[in-house]
């Protein structure tokens, strides 16, 4: 029976073959195995490392995922338990199963090493900011129909963030909404990047940059998320957690009080660690498959931690949309009928 390492290094040897079995949508570019994300959605955020010293180490520029190819398995099949992980790289390299009753020490818990370099990278950028309010960023987010975002001290900006091409490594620079995503404890583990520009010679015409990936985290994701009316202490009787940043920003623009959080991404939806106290979630995901994929995790983890998980649905793509296309008032319609009563009457208008 290979060990854990000696799994990792095999499925190193055959990156390529990983790649094409487990990321089907992606292509080859160069040294690198190109895709969207762990879900194999098309697009260019994920880079695998093909061949080299680093054969078989991954990374998304999106989401601030990374890893060896014993995790992108665990991504991509959306296993938990690591014998699984393990019992999944064997069955791809045709090694036989191990004997059941084999002690389990030698196998890592399933929680990412914590990225150090990246976390302080972050941090580091963050330090670099400057308040949100009146900002390229603020005026962005106005257009999409978000009017009181400065409010948030998870909100920043940068006038010049740097953005480096994953294929080319081409550096190039454009001002930034950066978003700080925190712990439990309220501690700084990752940013999140839009990368903005004005379109046209109107300067209120802001939009996401024109690059490959626009959307861009560092540090620390799992389990971690920007955190919006959300107490470091203290129980939270009801929360509302989702993927996007300017989704769930769209929420508090009808839901004022409510506590709130964007994981930024599905699979960080279904990581997040809920807080003490919590007895109503509710889940805001996107209508596509990777949201639904999220919702399900997230939910079971809900329930066997005794919290009833809610599932709020936008009419159209995505709150964001429903904001802009049909308004508040319908948007806040919408919601109330999805809304527990006691929730309905606390934190919606009348």
């Amino acid at each position: 029976m290979l060990s854990i390492a000696e799994l990792a290094d095999r499925l190193a040897r055959d990156a390529e073959a990983v790649c094409r079995h487990y990321l089907s949508a992606g292509r080859k570019a160069g040294n690198y195995w190109i895709v969207g994300d762990v879900a194999n959605s098309k697009g260019k955020s994920l880079y695998v490392h093909l061949s080299g010293p680093r054969s078989g180490r991954w990374a998304d520029g999106a989401t601030g995922q990374y890893g060896d190819l014993l995790d992108l398995v665990r991504e991509t099949c959306g296993l938990v338990d690591f014998r699984d992980v393990a019992d999944e790289a064997r069955r791809f390299l045709r090694e036989p199963q191990p004997d059941p009753a084999a002690s389990r020490t030698d196998y890592a818990l399933d929680i990412p090493p914590v990225n150090r370099p990246a976390v302080e990278r972050a941090r580091r950028l963050l330090r670099m900011t400057q308040p949100f309010a009146g900002t390229l960023a603020d005026r962005y987010l106005r257009r999409r129909g978000i009017l009181h975002a400065s409010q948030f001290p998870a909100l920043r900006y940068h006038p010049s963030c740097y953005y480096r091409d994953l294929v080319t490594e081409r550096i190039t620079s454009y001002p930034a909404l950066i978003a700080a995503v925190t712990d439990p404890f309220g501690t700084i583990t990752g940013v999140h990047r839009t990368y903005l520009e004005c379109s046209g010679l109107d300067p209120d015409s802001v939009g996401k940059a024109k690059v490959d990936t626009p959307r861009r985290a560092l540090g620390q994701l799992l389990g971690n998320a920007v955190r919006f009316r959300l107490p470091v202490q203290g129980p939270v009787p009801v929360l509302a957690a989702g993927e996007g940043l300017e989704s769930m920003l769209s929420l508090g623009a009808v839901i004022p009080d409510m506590p709130m959080v964007s994981a930024l991404t599905a699979n960080h939806l279904a990581a997040f660690r809920l807080p003490a106290g919590c007895l109503r979630l509710y889940i805001a995901a996107d209508a596509d498959s990777a949201g639904r994929h999220g919702i399900v995790r997230l939910s079971r983890r809900a329930q066997a931690l005794g919290i009833l998980p809610l599932v709020l649905a936008p009419e159209l793509g995505d709150f964001n949309e429903d904001l802009r296309r049909l308004g508040p008032a319908r948007l806040t319609a919408h919601l109330r009928s999805q809304l527990a009563p006691e929730d309905a009457l606390a934190f919606l208008p009348a």
